[in-house]
């Protein structure tokens, strides 16, 4: 690896941002010019759960104070670059100067670089072969699979409120009240009384006044706390079924004989 590839080498594993500060994904392989080694594209894992790889060019991707990295070219259009497949080599993997070319005119490249000049993207940066043969390779094939990578985001589904409002009810209670009411007495003139009843004049015209009472409802309202009222939360475990499409590498095992082996 060059001097220069290793300022770029641990930018594998950190997370893309685009202008806006949007996530893209996490950095994979870095792919350099065949020509001078220097890398030109990286690849990064976008679209759910990161199942899908697209190419995002070097040209303008600066660090950031967190220790990632961002690219001047929006989310979007990360997305929706071409998908190419880089073909093996003895070297290892290699993308082809028509591939590199489509995606130098998807993100309005193309004349800068190899592209134009017939190098090629080359080979991710740092690495060597690991399919046929090469100095860092035994004998041995290497088959390699994908798989899928589930997992869950945090999000928010809404929101609950309590609110406090006034109804005004009617209440119909029953409530027991007295009263005076008068009634005529008679006695007669006994022993017993026969002194009051003679204390006054004989023949006279008098006058006697009773105060009546009575009872009536009075109706007052006070404020009684009755309960208290909260919003908890809990969690609810569910299931959901998701599906991605992978890629797996099948080896045929060529004998000479009429009809091959496919592992």
């Amino acid at each position: 690896m060059t001097q220069t590839n290793q300022h770029y080498a641990h930018w594998s594993g950190r997370t893309l941002y685009d202008s806006s500060g949007a996530k893209v994904g996490q950095i994979g392989q870095l792919w350099a010019d065949d020509a001078d080694g220097h890398p030109t594209w990286l690849t990064t894992r976008t679209g759910m759960f990161g199942t899908r790889e697209s190419f995002v060019p070097v040209q303008g991707v600066q660090e950031r104070d967190d220790g990632n990295l961002e690219t001047r070219y929006p989310k979007e259009l990360i997305k929706d670059a071409p998908q190419v497949e880089p073909a093996p080599t003895e070297r290892g993997q290699h993308l082809d100067v028509t591939e590199e070319q489509q995606l130098y005119r998807h993100y309005q490249l193309a004349g800068e670089h190899g592209a134009q000049a017939g190098h090629g993207g080359g080979r991710p940066a740092g690495a060597e072969g690991h399919d046929v043969s090469g100095p860092t390779t035994d004998e041995a094939m290497t088959r390699s699979e994908e798989r899928l990578r589930v997992g869950t985001e945090r999000r928010e589904r809404g929101r609950a409120r309590l609110r406090k409002y006034v109804v005004t009810e009617t209440e119909q209670v029953e409530v027991p009240v007295t009263r005076e009411e008068v009634r005529v007495e008679r006695e007669p003139i006994t022993d017993a009384n026969r002194e009051q009843a003679m204390s006054g004049p004989g023949i006279s015209e008098e006058e006697h006044e009773v105060t009546l009472h009575e009872e009536r409802p009075v109706v007052a309202t006070e404020a009684v706390p009755v309960e208290r009222v909260r919003l908890a939360k809990h969690q609810v475990q569910d299931t959901e079924t998701v599906r991605g499409e992978v890629r797996k590498e099948h080896i045929d095992t060529d004998t000479g004989a009429e009809h091959g082996r496919r592992e």
